[in-house]
């Protein structure tokens, strides 16, 4: 049976150790002009519903440094995912041609169903509901600036979407204490939040409605979009409900010259965050952008390969 990447809830706190780990020295191999081939002969189909810039390119560019090749589907060729076809039959032809599907999907169900008929992983390359492979790379990210994961403060500050739930699952499991600071009306669902604390571990979540309480002493300010793709219509009114959860430079002054400032881009420059933010010191964004194909040059070979 294939091993998927569809949720960071599937996997324990030592296999995501190991994941980084490995990410870190794929990362330090490839830096020094080394390469990895292992994925020699293999072929990696990408279903992507959403279209995307970090996510395709970082793993179209695996593929290829690791040997092997990737195909790019777009909905016109299938005639939409699950509309022409079933999804499941679709996953079944896949099966037989092809050595790992990534999906970036827009129901989270629908990367579900490929994973249900899939004998090849299935990598959830984001829905809706969450982003793993933003999530991991974060984390990475935050390691090699912060050192050791467990205990560090990381301030999630906007709309409690994917990005926000796949870092909560990731902090619970890796030890961070997270505060996700939204308005009342962008916080979790209670069915979520029942979830999260069901979820245990040696971190913990917290939830908070002050952005300038939530930053104090912060190793990490995390922004993220206010409108996602699909949500246009509710621009003007998101732009007027997060009125004050901007991260600018009074913000960051707040949290202290320690805190690092992240964000899973494409930012919206003078809406979530400035352009001071960005280009300031303190900001790692374009580093944390480079460790989506770090982690997932990790994860294609754990699920493809297994452990070296």
């Amino acid at each position: 049976m294939a091993r998927h990447f569809l949720e960071i809830k599937d996997y324990s706190s030592a296999e995501l150790q190991k994941l980084l780990a490995q990410s870190k020295e794929m990362k330090k191999l490839y830096k020094s002009g080394g390469r990895d081939v292992c994925l020699a002969g293999k072929t990696m189909a990408m279903i992507f519903e959403k279209p995307s810039a970090r996510t395709r390119m970082s793993f179209e560019t695996l593929m290829t440094q690791m040997g092997g090749s990737a195909m790019y589907i777009r909905q016109e060729d299938i005639g939409g995912l699950g509309q022409r076809e079933p999804i499941k039959d679709l996953t079944r032809v896949l099966n037989g041609y092809v050595d790992v599907i990534v999906a970036r999907t827009f129901a989270h169900e629908s990367v579900l169903e490929l994973a249900r008929y899939a004998t090849i992983p299935v990598i959830n390359a984001l829905t809706d509901f969450s982003h793993p492979c933003q999530a991991m790379a974060d984390m990475l990210t935050i390691q090699e600036h912060c050192g050791s994961l467990a205990g560090r403060k990381l301030v999630y500050i906007g709309d409690s979407n994917n990005v926000a739930w796949s870092l909560a699952l990731a902090s619970l499991r890796l030890g961070l204490q997270m505060i996700i600071a939204s308005p009342a009306k962008y916080s979790f669902s209670a069915d979520l939040v029942k979830q999260l604390e069901a979820q245990g571990g040696p971190g913990k979540v917290t939830h908070m409605t002050d952005p300038k309480a939530a930053a104090e002493g912060a190793d990490v300010i995390y922004t993220d979009t206010w409108t996602s793709m699909g949500q246009e219509q509710e621009k003007q009114q998101r732009i007027k409900d997060f009125t004050g959860f901007q991260v600018n430079r009074g913000l960051m002054k707040v949290a202290g010259p320690q805190a690092k400032f992240m964000h899973c881009l494409p930012a919206y420059r003078d809406l979530e965050t400035t352009d001071e933010v960005i280009e300031s010191k303190q900001s790692i964004v374009f580093e944390q952008a480079e460790n989506r194909l770090h982690f997932q040059r990790a994860l294609v070979k754990y699920l493809c390969v297994g452990e070296s």
